[in-house]
C-alpha cells in the first residue's frame, strides 16, 4: 500500500485531538478512501481504545463494525510540529489516519514500529518540510536499508533446527501452542519457531499465535543454548504427536426441528454456534467499564501491583478451570489453561514495564500492550488463530480489573430469563452464564469455532454468532425467537409463530426425555453389534455421575488426582477409601483403575522428578512406579483391598 503525496499534510496547527482526527480523516475522505460517516467512527474508537503508539505518534482509525464505510484501504499523515495533546501525558506530532478494509496496512504499522525506536528519525519527521521523507520512512525503504534483523537473519542465528509438520485442522491454536510453550520453558536454551518468513519466540504463547501456523503447516523448531539438542528433540516429538490437541468439531446444522416462522418483523442471520430454540425478550449485555490511572510516579510500586494482579488472576483461572472441568469436562476447560499461559508470557510483562518506566501506570501500560497484541492477532489470516484474540483480551481484562482503581457498570444480571445480545462474549463471560436465566445468546462478531461457542455448547445454551452490528441496535425487551440450529434470530414474531415454536420446544424436550429414559439400554449398531459405553473419570464423585448418565462402567480412572496439589503422597488407607467409594457407586459395574502416571510434565514437588528431554515419554507411568516401590506398592495394596467391593481391573500406563 502506497502513501500518496496528496495524503500528507505538513505544518498543521490544531487546537485539540478531535480537530486533529477530523483533519487527517478529511484527507482520507478527499482521496475517496472513506465515507464521511467514518469520521464519527474514528472519534468513537477514541472512547474505547487508546490509539497513541508512543514517541509522539498516534494512529486513529475507526471501529471494526463500521468497515462498510471504508471504500478502499489507505492512510494519511498529519504533521503537527508544535504537537497536540492526545491523552493526559501524551503529546502527538505525527497523526497517521488509517482506513483498513483488511490487513494491507500492517506493513505501514511495522514500519512505524521501526521508526519509533529511532529518535533521530522521529525528530526529523516531526518538523520536516519534505513530504517524501515521511513517505519514504512509512514505505519501509529506509528501514530495510538500515538493516534491522529480518526473519531470514533471525533464522541464521540458529544453526540447530528441525522441521516438523503441525497436525490438526486448526493448526497451532491456543491449546497446542500452550503445550508447546510449557514444554519449551523446561529448557534453558532459547527456543524459536519459524513459519514461512516469520520467527516467533517459542516460550511466548502470544508470539506463537501471531505466527498463524495453519493445520499441516511446516515449522522450523530452533534452539540455542546448553540443552538445545534435547529441546529440539523433545519439541519435535511433541509436535509429531499432536501436542495433546483434541479436535473440537463444529456441529453440523441438522435442522432437527425443521421449524420456520411465518410472520416476523425482521430476520437477522448469523452462524450456528450452539443448537436449540429459545423464545424470550432480548437484552443487551453490558460489559464492565474499567477505569485506570494514566500516569504513576513510582515504577517499582507499579511493578509490584502488576505481579500481584497477575498472581491473583492465576488463582481465579485455576478456580474457573476446576468449575468448568467439573461441569463440562477437561476438554472444554482446557482453554483456561491457555489463559493461564498468557499470564506466564514474559514478553507481555516486559513490554508493560517499558511503558511503566516512562511514567505510566501499570493498568494503562498493561491495557495498551494487550490492545496492541489483540489487534496484531486479529490481523492473522487464519480465522481460528485470529479468533483467539478474544482469549487474550479476556485475560487482559481479568488482570486489568485487578489493577483498576475503579470498576463501573456492573454487568447486567437479568431478573427474568432473556436472550442475551452482545458485540462478543469472552470465554469467561460465557462460562459464568446461568442457563436458567440466559435462554440463548446472539453476538455481532465471533465464530462457530471460538472458545465461546464451545463453552455454549457444553452448557446447552442455544447461540448464534457473527450477525454483524445490526443486532446491537435492538432495544431491550423486544420479543425474539433464536434458532441455534438454523443460525437466525427472528424479531417480533407473531403469536402464531411463538405458539408453534413453543410446540416444537415441547417436542424437542420430549425427545430428550425419551432418550434419557433409554440411557440404561444397551448401545447397539444398526447391524446388531453391541458397543460398550464407559466413562473416563478423575474423582470419586464422577463415578456416580457416570452411572446416572447411563454409563456401563468406568473405562479409565486416573489416579493422579490423589497425588497432585499436596505436600506428600496419599497413604494406602486414603487411596483405599477413594477407590472403595468409586466401586461402590458403580454397584457392580466394572472399574478400570490406571496406576500412577506422572512424569516431568507435572509439578509434584515431593517426588523430586528431574527435568527431562521429553517428559511426555520419559520416566513416567509404570517406569516411574517400578523405580519407586514406596509409591507403587501402597497403591496396588489399596486397589486390591477395594476390589472386595466390586469389579476392578488395573491398567499399567506407558508399558
Amino acid at each position: 500500500m502506497q502513501l500518496e503525496n496528496s495524503n500528507v499534510q505538513l505544518q498543521a496547527r490544531v487546537a485539540n485531538k478531535a480537530e486533529a482526527i477530523r483533519e487527517v480523516a478529511n484527507l482520507l475522505v478527499n482521496s475517496q478512501y472513506i465515507k464521511e460517516g467514518y469520521i464519527k467512527s474514528m472519534m468513537a474508537r477514541e472512547q474505547v481504545a487508546n490509539t497513541y503508539l508512543g514517541s509522539g505518534v498516534a494512529i486513529p482509525h475507526g471501529l471494526p463494525k463500521d468497515r462498510e464505510m471504508i471504500l478502499k484501504t489507505g492512510i494519511a499523515v498529519l504533521q503537527v510540529p508544535e504537537g497536540v495533546e492526545w491523552n493526559t501525558g501524551e503529546r502527538v506530532n505525527l497523526v497517521v489516519g488509517i482506513a483498513a478494509k483488511s490487513d494491507e496496512h500492517l506493513q505501514v504499522l511495522a514500519n512505524l514500529t521501526r521508526v519509533l525506536g529511532d529518535e533521530a528519525t522521529l525528530s526529523r519527521l516531526r518538523t520536516t518540510t519534505d513530504k517524501n521523507e515521511i513517505i519514504t520512512h512509512l514505505s519501509g525503504a529506509k528501514a530495510k536499508a538500515a538493516g534491522r534483523p529480518s526473519s531470514a537473519a533471525k533464522l541464521a542465528e540458529f544453526p540447530n533446527f528441525v522441521e516438523a509438520t503441525v497436525i490438526g485442522t486448526h493448526g497451532l491454536h491456543a491449546r497446542p501452542a500452550t503445550n508447546f510453550v510449557e514444554l519449551a520453558k523446561e529448557y534453558q536454551s532459547e527456543v524459536h519457531v519459524g513459519y514461512k518468513d516469520q520467527v516467533g519466540n517459542g516460550k511466548s504463547l502470544v508470539s506463537l499465535l501471531n505466527l498463524g501456523v495453519e493445520g499441516g503447516g511446516l515449522i522450523k523448531i530452533m534452539a540455542k543454548g546448553p540443552d538445545a539438542d534435547e529441546a529440539i528433540k523433545a519439541l519435535k516429538a511433541a509436535v509429531d504427536s499432536g501436542l495433546g490437541d483434541e479436535e473440537e468439531e463444529v456441529p453440523e446444522v441438522s435442522y432437527v426441528h425443521g421449524w420456520k416462522p411465518v410472520d416476523v418483523a425482521e430476520t437477522i442471520p448469523g452462524m450456528s454456534a450452539s443448537p436449540g430454540l429459545a423464545i424470550g425478550p432480548v437484552r443487551q449485555y453490558i460489559h464492565r467499564k474499567i477505569v485506570v490511572e494514566v500516569t504513576a510516579k513510582d515504577p517499582a510500586a507499579e511493578e509490584l501491583k502488576l505481579h500481584k494482579a497477575i498472581a491473583a488472576a492465576h488463582i481465579e483461572l485455576d478456580q474457573l478451570y476446576e468449575d468448568v472441568k467439573a461441569r463440562s469436562g477437561a476438554g472444554k476447560a482446557a482453554i483456561f489453561r491457555a489463559h493461564a499461559e498468557f499470564l506466564n508470557d514474559d514478553e507481555l510483562v516486559d513490554e508493560t514495564m517499558t511503558y511503566v518506566r516512562k511514567g505510566h501506570s501499570a493498568g494503562w501500560s498493561w491495557q495498551k500492550v494487550i490492545q496492541e497484541r489483540v489487534e496484531s492477532m486479529q490481523s492473522v489470516g487464519d480465522p481460528v488463530i485470529a479468533g483467539r484474540a478474544v482469549d487474550l483480551g479476556d485475560v487482559g481484562n481479568r488482570v486489568l480489573k485487578l489493577l483498576a482503581g475503579a470498576v463501573d457498570d456492573e454487568p447486567f444480571i437479568p431478573e427474568e430469563p432473556v436472550i442475551l445480545i452482545a458485540e462478543d462474549l469472552t470465554p469467561s463471560d460465557t462460562a459464568s452464564l446461568d442457563p436458567a436465566k440466559i435462554l440463548g445468546f446472539c453476538t455481532a462478531s465471533g465464530g462457530p469455532t471460538s472458545h465461546t461457542a464451545i463453552i455454549a455448547r457444553s452448557l446447552d445454551i442455544p447461540a448464534i454468532v457473527g450477525t454483524g452490528p445490526a443486532i446491537l441496535h435492538q432495544p431491550d425487551g423486544v420479543l425474539a425467537i433464536l434458532d441455534g440450529d438454523g443460525g437466525n434470530l427472528y424479531l417480533k414474531p407473531s403469536k402464531d409463530d411463538v405458539e408453534s415454536a413453543r410446540q416444537v420446544q415441547g417436542v424437542l424436550q420430549e425427545m430428550r426425555d425419551a432418550e434419557y429414559r433409554t440411557r440404561y439400554e444397551p448401545a447397539l449398531t444398526p447391524d446388531g453389534h453391541r458397543v460398550e459405553i464407559v466413562a473416563n473419570i478423575g474423582k470419586a464423585a464422577e463415578a456416580a455421575q457416570a452411572v446416572e448418565a447411563g454409563g456401563e462402567g468406568v473405562g479409565l480412572m486416573r489416579t493422579e488426582f490423589l497425588f497432585l496439589e499436596r505436600a506428600d503422597p496419599p497413604s494406602e488407607d486414603e487411596q483405599f477409601e477413594a477407590y472403595s467409594e468409586m466401586v461402590k457407586a458403580l454397584a457392580g459395574l466394572p472399574l478400570i483403575i490406571r496406576t500412577l502416571d506422572i512424569g516431568g510434565d507435572k509439578e509434584v514437588p515431593y517426588l523430586n522428578l528431574p527435568a527431562e528431554a521429553n517428559p511426555f515419554l520419559g520416566v513416567r507411568g509404570v517406569r516411574l512406579c517400578l523405580s519407586r516401590p514406596d509409591l507403587f506398592m501402597p497403591q496396588l495394596r489399596a486397589i486390591y483391598r477395594a476390589s472386595k467391593h466390586g469389579h476392578i481391573k488395573i491398567m499399567f500406563p506407558m508399558v
